[in-house]
């Protein structure tokens, strides 16, 4: 792949592990070819690397594979899933989930990313519906378009929801950014 075409959530090979593109950001130079600087997180071990390619620089895709899977539940620090068609279990500690964890609900679906034959970690759905458990009142009169506020959901992410967002609601967040979407329509 072209060092130009890189994007947010490309897998590509790095020291001979995958990682995932993060952020990029393309710096024209004048004179000099274009830049490509990117953060990207290690797959395996789930840190975080800034690489600067230069432009047309090729870049190795990841070969990872992609399974659907359900999240059963939260032990410690270890999160296990079920693959929907094998029901095979699988396992993944703290810091591979990371912050994805402020969007796992029992029962959901998510992605499990296989390289080589062993599962490395998992991708969320772009959305998901999360129920508020703490926030402050709303105000008889607060709108649609009116301000924010801080409210924590049912997994303990916490986030900035409008006004007329009360406890026991539940929203849309997106799980790229964890900001609020919409309502969630039950």
């Amino acid at each position: 792949m072209d060092s130009n075409q890189l994007r947010s959530g490309h897998k590509v090979m790095v020291n001979g592990e995958p990682h995932e593109v993060v952020e990029y950001t393309l710096r024209q130079q004048p004179r000099l070819a274009a830049k490509m600087i990117t953060k990207m997180r290690n797959l395996l071990t789930g840190n975080t690397v800034e690489k600067t390619f230069t432009s047309g620089e090729d870049v190795p895709v990841a070969d990872i594979e992609v399974k659907k899977a359900q999240f059963l539940y939260k032990s410690g620090d270890e999160y296990s899933f079920m693959d929907d068609v094998s029901f095979e279990q699988f396992e993944f500690g703290n810091s591979i989930i990371g912050e994805k964890s402020k969007f796992l609900i029992e029962g959901m679906e998510v992605f499990i990313m296989f390289w080589e034959e062993r599962p490395i970690s998992i991708q969320l759905p772009p959305v998901v519906a999360l129920k508020i458990i703490e926030t402050e009142p709303g105000v008889r009169g607060d709108t649609a378009t009116g301000g924010t506020k801080p409210a924590i959901t049912e997994t303990g992410l916490s986030l900035r929801v409008p006004l007329f967002v009360n406890i026991d609601d539940r929203i849309v967040v997106n799980t790229d950014t964890g900001e609020y979407r919409e309502r969630a329509k039950d």
